[in-house]
Order: C-alpha cells, then sequence, then structure tokens
C-alpha cells in the first residue's frame, strides 16, 4: 500500500473543502488517514490460501452455523463504511474448519472496497470451493452509512443479501432450518 500517496491525497481533499491542511487539528491528518486505510483495506494484501483449510481427522455431516458475525466494510462507491451482522451457515460432507476461519475470511473480503452482494457471494464460494461442502449459505444484514448520512439520508435502513448454495438451494426445509436458527436467540 502507498501511504505517501494516500497522505497525498487526503491533503488534496481537505484544501479541496476549503480547509488548511497544514493548521494543528490537521496537520498529522493525512497520515492517520494514510494509516487508517492500510488497517480497513487490509484485505486487498492476504493471501487466500490461508483461509478455511480443513481440520485434519475431523469430521462432521450436520449443519454448522455461526451467526451474529459483526462485520465492516468500505462501500467502493462513496469510500464510506457499511456495518452490520453476517451468518454463515454450511453442511460439511466430511471436512469441517476452525469456526474463527469462517470469521476470518469474513473479515479478510470485508477489508477491501465492496459491495454487500458481491461480499455476500464471494464468501458463500470460497466456503464452496475451499471446503467442498453438501452446501452454504450466507446472509449478511448491514446499514449503509452512504444512505444514512448523505444522499436519501435514511438512517437506520438496512440491507439483507444472500447467497444460497447446494442443498440449501435444492432443499427447502434445509433452507427454513437455518433461518429458524437465526431468529433463535440461544437463551431458550
Amino acid at each position: 500500500m502507498d501511504t505517501k500517496k494516500i497522505e497525498e491525497g487526503v491533503k488534496l481533499i481537505l484544501e479541496g473543502i476549503g480547509e488548511d491542511s497544514k493548521r494543528p487539528g490537521l496537520r498529522d491528518t493525512p497520515e492517520r488517514v494514510a494509516k487508517m486505510y492500510a488497517e480497513i483495506f487490509s484485505g486487498l494484501e492476504k493471501d487466500v490460501d490461508d483461509l478455511l483449510k480443513p481440520i485434519e481427522g475431523e469430521s462432521h455431516d450436520e449443519m454448522v452455523l455461526l451467526k451474529d458475525i459483526p462485520f465492516y466494510s468500505v462501500c467502493e462507491h462513496h469510500l464510506l463504511p457499511f456495518i452490520g451482522k453476517a451468518h454463515i451457515a454450511y453442511i460439511p460432507a466430511g471436512k469441517i474448519v476452525g469456526l474463527s476461519e469462517l470469521a476470518k475470511t469474513l473479515e479478510y473480503l470485508a477489508k477491501r472496497p465492496q459491495v454487500q452482494e458481491r461480499l455476500t457471494s464471494q464468501l458463500a464460494n470460497m466456503i464452496m470451493d475451499k471446503l467442498k461442502p453438501k452446501g452454504c449459505m450466507v446472509i449478511i444484514d448491514a446499514e449503509h452509512l452512504c444512505m444514512s448520512m448523505r444522499g436519501i439520508k435514511k438512517p437506520g435502513a438496512r440491507t439483507v443479501t444472500s447467497a444460497v448454495r447446494g442443498i440449501f438451494r435444492s432443499k427447502q426445509s434445509t433452507k427454513e432450518e437455518m433461518l429458524q436458527l437465526i431468529k433463535k436467540d440461544g437463551r431458550d
């Protein structure tokens, strides 16, 4: 990542909106923004081969669901955040993965300029490609600040996207089971 180029760009933006990029409160802003961008766009520099490695010697063939995974990403259209929760389910065809690997994969894909629809599909496709499960389903529910603080200005409006693969697509009862499990709060 070229942090010097980012710093120069931030200076230009500050000057473009009529600010003095040399005043005390803004003097270090270009460097701070460059460091922040290196962090929030770190998914551009990670190796996908390190993700979703099956656990050796373990096998399972019932649904695995990781729900309410918080995440943030940055909309590539306005470079504003979208923030929400993801729900990831898969039915192994033998191979399982550590639960944190699902959350890490979401984070890896979210830490790049994104659109929610692509993020949802990429995550489902990666699970299918790497684990070869009977099926998977990903649901992402997020608020987009580009809709909340600018443009239409509708704070609290949420966008829900889903990607349905394999048995979740071909067997309605499997899809419904996943949806019911998401609704349960775990305190029953």
